[in-house]
């Protein structure tokens, strides 16, 4: 069958761009191998709990939020329930124990409390993330450095970094590798437009829009594996996959389109996907890039809410005593799990529809490499995904009294796993790392009709990042077929 537009991948990129496309009256086919639609943007059922694979909080969601106004375009907001959160997180060490709220002027006053004498650093540091457009259209485009650079220029208080740094996990595994172009324009968005949880989870996302590209005439197939871009040329004209039946029997179907939306690895579809010749051209370009980290989380079902164990917190980001400044955070990040730093979310703080009356969701998550985790056996694999969970388990007993029996499950997730989810090669959920000057030119070796609505695109990661990809793909393919005025 021929379609205007194939979308290989079903992640919020692809299904963002799908959307929009098929509401335009386009003809759209979305292929993806996994058996549900959404990449990080979903959720899986244990016992009584539903668990949030990827969303701890989506920031903005504010008039002048671009999710806001693609939402409004698509009739997203008619089909999810955004929850506002209580604050944007906790930052713990020896040290320090901080509730930093949303709303920048409070966030301020509360940092002027815990460093006083560091007035000047904290104005400077919510100025720049606050007009962060304009702070870099005035600038140098390569005028870009490192986030840690630019922390140790407005400051030289050790701690007062660390704790701006709390969610770093967000963006990257070390600042001094970070953009710092990027990271006051994502920062900024928390701090502007407050964050939001959705209820029931990511998956109603995903669902949703996987549904406006059905609803209006698009199909999007589960289970179905491309195996091969057909070209004529340097032309795609189609594709070809395997769609898995019930059972382990899979048929290979193929269906044409001259419009190719890449939402999967673009190391992987250049590897395996491109012409020889234009394939070996984009992984030269490629090949010296930095690629985002991955993450571990340790999946939480509790008997009862933590609210009701004593946790008055949504998100708590846990330093270790060894991080003592910016250059330790890396570091930290390689050592064992005892010590490892981590992110703590309590769903229970908002009525996130993820588990029954009485019962509560939690996660923890912390950066991971697939290093780490390639060449055991199966048994020493499982031994290690134990040993992790119980580690981190002790750490949230001391956190909060009590935890260790409310707990009902325990589920672990490694970087391996999300490469078996995701096929991205190093179980990479962020693409490409968001270094300074981070090039674009690889993006000039795809030919004119093949498009990257994902993470590997020029927007990032982050929920954000690739719904800003999908949707300025579809954009700039409905761009392409409108005759001259």
């Amino acid at each position: 069958m021929k379609y205007d537009i194939i979308i290989i991948g079903g992640g919020l990129g692809g299904l963002t761009a799908g959307a929009k496309l098929a509401k335009e009256g386009k003809s759209v086919l979305l292929l993806e191998q996994h058996d549900r639609p959404g990449g990080c943007a979903t959720t899986f059922s244990r016992k009584d709990f539903i668990l949030e694979v990827g969303l701890h909080e989506m920031d903005g969601m504010h008039p002048r939020d671009m999710k806001t106004k693609i939402f409004r375009d698509l009739g997203i907001s008619e089909r999810v329930e955004f929850l506002e959160l209580p604050e944007f997180y906790r930052f713990k060490n020896e040290r320090f124990d901080i509730v930093v709220p949303h709303d920048p002027l409070e966030a301020a006053s509360i940092l002027l409390e815990n460093f006083p004498g560091e007035e000047e650093a904290i104005a400077k540091y919510f100025e720049h993330l606050l007009n962060a457009r304009k702070i870099i259209a005035a600038s140098d485009p390569g005028n870009d450095r490192s986030l840690g650079s630019w922390l140790d220029e407005i400051t030289g208080n050790d701690d007062l970094k660390l704790v701006l740094l709390g969610n770093l996990g967000y963006f990257h595994d070390d600042p001094y590798a970070l953009s710092y172009y990027y990271y006051i324009t994502a920062q900024g968005s928390y701090y502007g437009g407050r964050a939001n949880f959705i209820k029931g989870g990511s998956q109603k996302l995903s669902d949703a829009l996987s549904d406006i590209i059905t609803g209006n005439g698009g199909a999007v197939k589960l289970r179905s594996l491309v195996t091969a871009v057909v070209f004529r040329g340097n032309i795609p004209e189609g594709v070809e996959y395997l769609q898995k039946e019930n059972g382990s029997s899979s048929t290979l179907q193929r269906d044409e389109s001259e419009d190719i939306i890449i939402n999967s690895s673009l190391p992987d579809f250049a590897r395996k996907l491109m012409p020889p010749g234009t394939g070996s051209n984009l992984l030269s370009c490629i090949e010296s890039m930095e690629t985002g980290a991955s993450l571990l989380t340790v999946y939480y079902g509790f008997k009862k809410s933590l609210v009701k164990v004593g946790n008055r917190n949504y998100s708590t980001f846990l330093y270790d005593e060894s991080v003592k400044s910016q250059k330790d955070i890396v570091i930290n990040n390689h050592s064992d799990f005892d010590r490892r730093s981590f992110t703590f979310v309590d769903y229970s703080q908002v009525d996130s529809g993820l588990a029954p009356e009485g019962k509560s969701v939690g996660a923890a998550c912390c950066i991971d490499y697939l290093s780490d985790w390639e060449g055991l056996g199966r048994a020493e694999y499982l031994e290690k995904k134990k040993k992790a969970a119980e580690a981190i388990t002790r750490r949230l007993e001391k956190l909060i009294a009590g935890f260790t029996e409310a707990v009902e499950y325990i589920e672990v997730a490694t970087s391996l796993s999300i490469k078996r989810y995701t096929l991205n090669p190093g179980g990479e959920v962020y693409g490409f790392a968001q270094v300074p000057n981070k090039p674009l030119t690889y993006l000039d070796e795809l030919p004119g009709n093949i498009y990257v609505a994902s993470a590997w695109g020029k927007f990032g990661g982050g929920f954000s990042g690739v719904i800003f990809s999908g949707y300025m793909t579809a954009m700039d393919i409905l761009r392409k077929g409108r005759a001259p005025g």
